[in-house]
């Protein structure tokens, strides 16, 4: 199990919120607050599947 820093919740008005974290190699991750356990890394998976939480209200405070 990769040992995750995370920072403080960011949470929008009347949105979910998430979170976004490092290991100690320097990668980067982001989960949505409450689901830590289920985190994408940088990458064009993490990238497609942000926009796609984007797009169902997830995470519209991004915009």
């Amino acid at each position: 199990m990769t040992n995750i820093d995370w920072e403080e919740p960011f949470c929008g008005e009347g949105a979910n919120c998430f979170r976004l974290g490092t290991d100690e190699d320097g990668n980067g991750y982001i989960s949505i607050h409450g689901e830590e356990d289920r985190y994408l890394t940088d990458g064009r998976d993490a990238l497609r599947n942000l926009i796609r939480a984007i797009q169902a209200g997830k995470a519209d405070h991004l915009l």
